[in-house]
């Protein structure tokens, strides 16, 4: 029987959710690659402090932050200043913030938010392929797994916020 109260069924769910949605409806059939992003769905929606970069401002609280407002050379230079692991920590919380909000709630990052502001989407996408791809130069040479699906991460970003937008549409017809 399911209880909301435990952790172990509300990881089942997503997890399963993840599953359909990559296997079923996209037709992408990598295991550490959908592993990942169901466990990155399920950390962002147990509100894992390790997953924070930012929080929302009294002063602008209808806008979401953006990691992309810090350009790639920060973080190479953060990746240089600090100590690769936690330059490495760095680039995956960057890289799996903005795919979860572009996967699972792009219409928060749309255009049309106050003037000047460049479209917070594209920005989003782009941001998060790059931190991945830094994430993945930064794992040690003996983390090769690791490493790979960093690289994948990067290169098959698009289609993780395609799989995200179906485990959300499968979700609300879960509901």
């Amino acid at each position: 029987m399911f209880s909301a109260r435990d952790p172990a069924d509300i990881d089942r769910f997503f997890r399963g959710l993840t599953e359909y949605a990559f296997h079923s409806r996209l037709g992408v059939v990598d295991p550490p690659l959908v592993d990942y992003v169901s466990t990155l769905l399920v950390r962002f929606l147990r509100n894992d402090p390790g997953t924070q970069l930012h929080v929302v401002s009294p002063e602008s609280p209808d806008l979401l932050p953006t990691p992309a407002a810090l350009p790639v050379t920060t973080l190479l230079v953060a990746a240089q200043e600090h100590a690769a692991d936690e330059a490495l920590v760095e680039c995956r919380q960057i890289g799996d913030y903005t795919l979860f909000w572009s996967g699972l709630y792009p219409e928060a990052l749309r255009p049309g938010r106050p003037a000047g502001r460049s479209d917070q989407l594209r920005d989003f996408r782009e941001a998060g392929k790059q931190a991945y791809w830094l994430a993945s130069t930064l794992e040690p040479d003996d983390a090769a797994e690791e490493r790979r699906l960093f690289e994948r991460l990067a290169h098959e970003y698009d289609l993780c916020v395609a799989g995200l937008g179906e485990v959300r549409r499968a979700w609300g017809d879960a509901a």
